[in-house]
Parts: C-alpha cells; sequence; structure tokens
C-alpha cells in the first residue's frame, strides 16, 4: 500500500471515503497492466461481491475457496458470486443473494459503497464487482460442495500494486494475458486478481 495511504479506522468515514473513490473513478485511467478485454455485447451478466472486512487491526478483503469437485472453477479463488438470476432486479440484488447462498452472509450485515467497472471474462460473462463493508463477526458459513474456505486477503496487500505479476500464455492460438497475487499458500488469478487490481487503482490512482 502507497505510504501516503491512511485507511479510515471507523467503518462510517471508510465507507463514505471508499465511495467517494469509486465515485470518482475513471475506467479508463486504469493501469496498463490489467488485461482489456472489450465489452461483449453477448457477455451473460453476473455479478459479484467484494466484501471488505473492516478490522480495528487492518482490513481485509474477503474471498472464497472453490471445492475441488466442482465442474467448472475447481479449487479457484474468487469473490462470492454468480450470473444474474431472473429474480435479481440489478447487480446488487445477484451480488448479495450469492453471497448469502454461498457464505451465509446477511444482506443487512453489508454496508455498500459502490461498483468497479463491470469486467469480461474469458468465460463470456460481464461481471459487475459491487463493493461493501462489513464488521466481523459476520457468522459465516461455507456452503457445502461449493465453497472449500472463507478466507481474507489483507487489504494493503491488495492496494500495494507491487504484489501483482503479469503473465502471458498462448490459447487457442492467440496470446493471452492474466494477473496474479499471491498470500501464502494462496494464489489468486485471472478474472478475480484483475478484479482486485482495479480496486486498487480506483483507491491509490495507480
Amino acid at each position: 500500500m502507497p505510504p501516503s495511504l491512511i485507511l479510515p479506522p471507523a467503518l462510517p468515514d471508510a465507507a463514505r471515503w471508499l465511495s467517494d473513490c469509486l465515485a470518482r473513478f475513471d475506467p479508463g485511467q486504469q493501469a496498463g497492466d490489467i488485461p482489456d478485454r472489450h465489452h461483449d455485447a453477448d457477455a451473460r451478466p453476473a455479478a459479484v461481491l467484494v466484501p471488505l472486512v473492516w478490522r480495528p487491526d487492518g482490513p481485509g478483503v474477503l474471498l472464497t475457496r472453490r471445492t475441488e469437485g466442482l465442474r467448472h472453477h475447481a479449487g479457484q479463488i474468487s469473490f462470492p458470486g454468480g450470473k444474474r438470476e431472473p429474480g435479481d432486479v440489478d447487480a446488487v440484488a445477484c451480488a448479495l443473494r450469492e453471497a448469502q447462498e454461498e457464505i451465509a452472509l446477511a444482506p443487512h450485515l453489508v454496508r455498500l459503497v459502490g461498483e468497479l467497472p463491470p469486467y469480461v471474462t474469458i468465460t463470456g460473462f460481464s461481471v459487475t464487482p459491487v463493493v461493501g463493508l462489513l464488521l466481523p463477526p459476520a457468522g459465516l458459513v461455507p456452503q457445502p460442495g461449493e465453497v472449500a474456505e472463507i478466507f481474507e486477503l489483507p487489504l494493503d496487500r491488495v492496494l500495494d500494486v507491487r504484489q501483482y505479476e503479469r503473465h502471458t500464455i498462448e490459447r487457442d492460438g492467440r496470446l493471452r494475458h492474466y494477473l496474479s497475487l499471491s498470500y501464502g499458500d494462496h494464489f489468486v488469478w485471472g478474472a478475480t486478481a484483475a478484479m482486485l487490481r482495479i480496486l486498487a487503482c480506483a483507491v491509490t490512482g495507480r
């Protein structure tokens, strides 16, 4: 995290500060190391919740690790979230519903502060990251068969742009790029790492 950046310790102040950061963020000015996939009109709408746990000893970003037996994204680290369902009136409703289903996070515990620009994934989803704050404890329970682990990534590591690595792979005869971020035994990569990097850019301007 940039040494000049001091995070507000109290949740109400943090909510106002983050809301201002997200409102001022210009997606056109995001950092050049973030893989840019142009918006596809055929992309399916989805949403994730980016839950920031505002702890006195340092905020953390809540993430999940998928179970190994899933057909898609097995073992990967992700935000709570998924595709928009017919009953979801907007991205916020989708993100809160998925978070309640996946980690038993009650919607009333989340203080919403804004959204990041939609991120188009390689699998054809246009994902809207919905940012919210919460205080511990939140009584979280992983959904059996889908979520293997719930953990927190320190926010100061997320905001430190030096922690991200850019990778290049060849897929279907084309060179593709993705970001990664490591923390202990956890390897965050792909869309989740990209959305964390966009959050860092929105907050730090880098």
